[in-house]
């Protein structure tokens, strides 16, 4: 049952998880909340839409199905990256995530007179080895972290509600690329995650849905979700709801060990694979800074959703993606093949323009 409610989990997951690593400066810039609802339709939702019909079309998870799509298309086998790509931008989200709960727990057992003598780096690995240790157990840490980091809000909301002092501000690059960032990140574009929830559905006979039908549900749920987790993205937590968030922290980002791990299992076993996601995460909680892992994520995603926006508008056969689509109107699949084939990529690269533009200034 749970996984055929997977997707939903994520979609209301991804948000609270990566929010408060991209929001702006200022949470009451009405006019980035309207780019980031403007890349939630542009972007984010004929992204969706890509993905679950690559599932449907593939019937297997994103690095096995792109050698099949790829063979299918005729395409180069360079458009397989895609599927490791998502591997890896899943187990940096893990790292990312883990190493902001191991300070803020950190911070919260300091307060309560608990706190342990370790560096936050040594607290980072130890959860990164608990979260590979669950992510044996597949869906389950999904609505278990949700639990707990709900919870933790709650708790932060009880104390009080950040106030918002709404105004417009000057639109630049800057401000699309954050906004583009977010909508990303609400989605999970470039991880592959609903293309490998959608199969894990078929094996939960639940395809005879048509693909176009689950796409607004999910997207609906990450809009909601995500304006939710940006309203709250500077809410202050104490102690207790530090750690409640934390540890769901940690479960959710046992499962995207799991996916990761196997992704990377079609080619390498799953022993070998859960090796590799353990060394790359610990790697990467050890070694690179918080600041440096958002970076790392912002490109790397974002050059993973670019290759599969690019891949599914022009690389794949139109009639192959209309069946799986299955749209109740032509009319709204051409809609979709022209977001996904110009729109998206064009954003996409605006995007990366205006972080590069950020980092340099």
């Amino acid at each position: 049952m749970m996984v055929r409610y997977a997707a939903y989990f994520v979609a209301a997951l991804l948000p609270l998880l990566l929010f408060r690593w991209f929001a702006p400066v200022s949470i009451g810039e009405i006019d980035f909340w309207l780019l980031w609802l403007g890349a939630m339709i542009l972007v984010a939702l004929p992204m969706v839409y890509a993905e679950i019909a690559l599932a449907y079309r593939s019937s297997a998870a994103p690095v096995a199905g792109m050698q099949t799509l790829t063979r299918e298309a005729d395409a180069s086998p360079l458009w397989r990256s895609f599927g490791w790509l998502a591997a890896l931008v899943a187990i940096v989200i893990a790292a990312l995530v883990i190493s902001g709960a191991s300070m803020h727990m950190l911070q919260a057992l300091s307060s309560m007179q608990m706190a342990p003598d370790v560096m936050p780096f040594a607290l980072s690995m130890g959860l990164v080895v608990i979260a590979v240790l669950l992510s044996l157990l597949g869906v389950t840490p999904l609505p278990i972290g949700l639990g707990l980091m709900l919870l933790g809000l709650i708790f932060g909301a009880v104390q009080g509600l950040p106030q918002i002092n709404f105004a417009f501000t000057g639109v630049s690059l800057g401000e699309w690329a954050r906004a583009v960032a977010l909508a990303l990140v609400s989605v999970g574009a470039g991880t592959g995650l609903y293309w490998f929830t959608g199969v894990r559905q078929g094996e939960d006979g639940t395809r005879s849905l048509r693909a176009s039908k689950q796409v607004l549900p999910i997207w609906g749920l990450q809009v909601v979700a995500g304006g939710v987790a940006l309203g709250m993205s500077s809410i202050s937590m104490p102690p207790i709801a530090q750690l409640l968030y934390g540890a769901g922290v940690v479960f959710v980002a046992g499962y995207l060990l799991h996916y990761a791990a196997q992704q990377l299992a079609h080619r390498f076993g799953i022993l070998l694979s859960m090796v590799a996601v353990l060394i790359i995460a610990l790697l990467l909680v050890a070694v690179v800074p918080d600041a440096w892992l958002a970076g790392i994520l912002v490109v790397v995603s974002s050059i993973a959703a670019l290759l599969l926006s690019v891949f599914a508008g022009w690389q794949m056969k139109i009639s192959h993606l209309r069946k799986s689509l299955n749209f109740s109107n032509e009319g709204l699949y051409n809609l979709w093949r022209i977001a996904i084939r110009l729109i998206v990529p064009l954003a996409l690269v605006l995007a990366l323009i205006g972080w590069g533009m950020t980092w340099i200034g």
